[in-house]
């Protein structure tokens, strides 16, 4: 009977197979996979997307080791050996890296292609247990499939040059601001911080507050005309020189004595010249063109700049294709651009405009001697995906920023603007000389489609009739114009980033947390986009220009900067560079805190008495600007808004108009009366009355810097057909759709919270 019979080779065999297979389907589930670390989970997404099913990709979301904040974390006796701690929160983190990184088959570290990226790799090896020298780091420019791809092919070691130079200065920093700040706290008050860029920046804003300050302005007039030959059309001409001289005129009285002495000469046409005038496209963006371009004609701030980059570089999703890297790594210096991007944005120019807007050859542009040149320019990663393709997949600031990014690349690599120019010169007489000039775009080039860095740059064409040298001209009109000399003006982002960037303080990168910081520590105020500093931040740079100069001086500063870009390079020792500037540092540290004596902050204080107590309220700066508290203080503890008086009353109640803000910190404008009067608008209101129906006048500003003034009645007839109704109309849909979208998602919200309770 087959039950009674020993199972044979043949059933061993068998059974034998059956278990083998099992054993390799097991052993086939369990094959390790390439574990890859970057900085961000959106640019985690994006990679996983482009590596497949053999990678893991994970994020360690920025640093997971820094210095203590609970201490100074530099043995300055022991050859300045930082103390590293794993960050607060990030331990769960971690955990899950190193149990990622033991059932791993390799580790390639991805953090940003920067020197902070690369301090981040290191910290990293050293968590996970990886060798620093082996290839496990890997760095790529953009976020596409081949750049990752390729990447991955070609590992290589840390970089500890590079990682010596982020160390030092971090330590710089950590030196400056644990050493000096305290200094502050007894001196001055708690809670200061000095920094060692942040303070060269304050004192710049508060050397132009100075100067603006001591300007006196000067009263000056020019003399401008309008001609015509006969009966053709009028043009503008402007006097230059009398008698051989420039025109110098500053009062009304001698400007009106010539002009009516000019208006008797007869006036011929000297000479006429006519030129040909090309207009060369800018350099593709870094990263500090970038913020000022930003700026200048979106009207963001550098952080917000930064961050939508950062978006725009990570990767977005564009539905069917994915999450996508949309842009080039937005930390650089160079305007290089690789041959890749060269031949496709060249191709692209010439199918979508023609052959005559691209030049014989790629247009290069030179980047300057200190710049690293490590990383491209900033560009779109694809110049067929244009602003267009993507519209529907990016937010309203997002879609501003790729179209500027897109924009100037792709005018990059266009031929020049040509305008045919004008000039001509105009005798009055035996003493007086004019001029006119014109210009009119024979061929837009690379205005096709980028206007340039600056929006009003976007010339008009500016035509003159047939005039020709003898011409005798006849005046239609005289046009004498006061002016006034201005002193410099405030720095605003984009200015403000140049000028660290010309003085070279600090780095592209760090231009961003640079502002944020001095306007958190109360140094400095925006002001309609403007930085003005504060009492203390005079107060503040005043101290630290007697007593530590080196830490506000611009060169000592820029030098230092050089000093880590030596040491990146392998030229510097970090130490040495420490060690020479903490002997001195210590020793100035030692010698002020002898010699400042504490210093008082001048109280302001206003008409506004205290409902607690009775005193009058003094103003002080707080981290959100400026705000009234009663100087009773710890005793009374009472505070309040700042309500600046605008002198316009109100049109519901007669009530004073006050500047407030809203929660998020944005300004408007209300009734004082509150909440008895809801009287508000986003819009400034200005003490001039409306020349039709006497009403006051608002003032809109666009985030780009431009106003614009209207009548704040409705009903009144300068409003019919004003571009600002437009503006208005979209602001109240805006509105009304953040309304719904609010309600939307309470109601969610709702809904969800009732499901709870139901299951409980």
């Amino acid at each position: 009977m087959l039950s009674g019979v020993p199972r044979g080779s043949d059933g061993l065999a068998a059974e034998k197979g059956k278990t083998s297979t099992k054993t390799k389907a097991k052993t086939k589930n369990k094959v390790k996979k390439t574990l890859v670390i970057v900085e961000s989970p959106a640019k985690a997404k994006t990679i996983e997307k482009y590596l497949g099913k053999k990678y893991m990709v994970r994020a360690s979301m920025g640093h997971l080791r820094d210095l203590p904040k609970s201490q100074f974390g530099i043995d300055v006796d022991n050859d300045f050996a930082p103390k590293y701690i794993n960050i607060r929160g990030k331990g769960d983190l971690i955990k899950a890296l190193k149990k990622d990184a033991k059932n791993a088959d390799k580790v390639y570290l991805a953090s940003d292609p920067d020197r902070e990226g690369e301090a981040i790799a290191w910290h990293l090896a050293f968590i996970l247990g990886l060798n620093a020298e082996d290839d496990c780091r890997i760095v790529f420019n953009e976020i596409t499939k081949p750049a990752i791809q390729e990447a991955v092919k070609h590992p290589r070691h840390i970089n500890i040059d590079q990682v010596d130079a982020q160390q030092a200065r971090r330590m710089l920093d950590r030196i400056v601001g644990y050493k000096l700040s305290p200094l502050l706290w007894r001196k001055v008050r708690k809670g200061l911080s000095a920094g060692r860029v942040q303070s060269v920046t304050v004192k710049l804003i508060c050397d132009r507050e100075k100067e603006i300050q001591a300007f006196e302005s000067v009263e000056y007039w020019t003399v401008g005309m309008k001609l015509r030959k006969d009966k053709s059309a009028m043009f503008e001409a402007e006097l230059t020189h009398v008698d051989g001289e420039k025109l110098d005129l500053h009062t009304e009285a001698e400007t009106n004595a010539l002009v009516d002495d000019f208006a008797k000469q007869p006036l011929t046409v000297k000479t006429v010249k006519k030129s040909e005038r090309k207009r060369k496209p800018a350099a593709p963006f870094t990263t500090s063109s970038l913020q000022q371009d930003a700026a200048r004609k979106l009207g963001f701030t550098s952080r917000k700049t930064m961050m939508l980059a950062q978006q725009l570089y990570e990767g977005i999703d564009l539905g069917r294709q994915g999450a996508t890297g949309l842009i080039t790594y937005m930390r650089t210096d160079s305007t290089r651009l690789s041959d890749v991007a060269l031949a496709e944005v060249r191709s692209y120019i010439e199918e979508s405009f023609g052959a005559d807007y691209m030049p014989t050859k790629a247009n290069i542009y030179v980047t300057g001697k200190k710049a690293q040149d490590a990383h491209e320019a900033i560009r779109p990663t694809n110049v067929n995906l244009t602003p267009a393709a993507v519209e529907k997949y990016l937010n309203r600031d997002q879609l501003k920023l790729y179209t500027l990014i897109w924009q100037r690349f792709t005018a990059s690599q266009m031929v020049p603007a040509i305008y045919d120019t004008l000039s001509i010169q105009i005798q009055g007489g035996t003493r007086y000389a004019a001029k006119a000039s014109g210009s009119k775009l024979k061929f837009p080039g690379f205005t096709a489609v980028y206007a340039g860095a600056d929006a009003n740059k976007k010339e008009k064409d500016v035509l003159l009739p047939d005039l020709a040298e003898g011409d005798a001209l006849n005046i239609a009109k005289m046009l004498p114009q006061q002016h006034f000399t201005e002193p410099p003006p405030r720095y605003n982002d984009a200015s403000l980033v140049k000028t660290l960037e010309e003085k070279e303080i600090g780095r592209p990168s760090t231009y961003a947390p640079i502002i944020e910081t001095i306007q958190a520590r109360g140094y400095v105020q925006r002001i309609d986009k403007h930085f003005q500093p504060t009492e203390l931040g005079f107060v503040v740079v005043d101290m630290l220009e007697e007593y530590f100069k080196s830490i506000v001086d611009v060169k000592f500063t820029a030098d230092l900067e050089n000093e880590l870009d030596e040491i990146a390079e392998g030229k510097v020792e970090k130490n040495q560079l420490l060690r020479e500037f903490y002997g001195p540092f210590a020793q100035t540290l030692a010698a002020a805190d002898e010699a400042i004596g504490h210093v008082e902050l001048p109280e302001e204080v206003s008409d506004v008495p205290c409902d607690i107590c009775g005193r009058m309220m003094v103003v002080k700066q707080g981290r959100y600007g400026k705000f009234l508290a009663c100087p009773g203080f710890p005793d009374c503890r009472n505070t309040k808004p700042l309500l600046i008086d605008t002198g316009v009353k109100c049109p519901k109640c007669g009530g004073a108009i006050v500047e407030r803000k809203s929660h998020r910190g944005r300004k408007f404008y209300g009734c004082k009366n509150y909440p008895e009067c809801d009287y508000t608008t986003w819009d400034q209101p200005q003490q001039e009355k409306c020349p039709k129906c006497g009403a006051f006048m608002l003032k809109h500003h666009y985030k780009n810097g431009r106003g614009l003034t209207y009548c704040s009645n409705d009903d009144c007839e300068t409003r019919i057909d004003h571009p600002i109704n437009k503006e208005l109309e979209k602001m109240r849909q805006r509105a009304e759709a953040k309304k719904a979208k609010d309600a939307e998602a309470a109601a969610e919200a709702e809904k969800k919270s009732s499901k709870t309770k139901k299951k409980k």
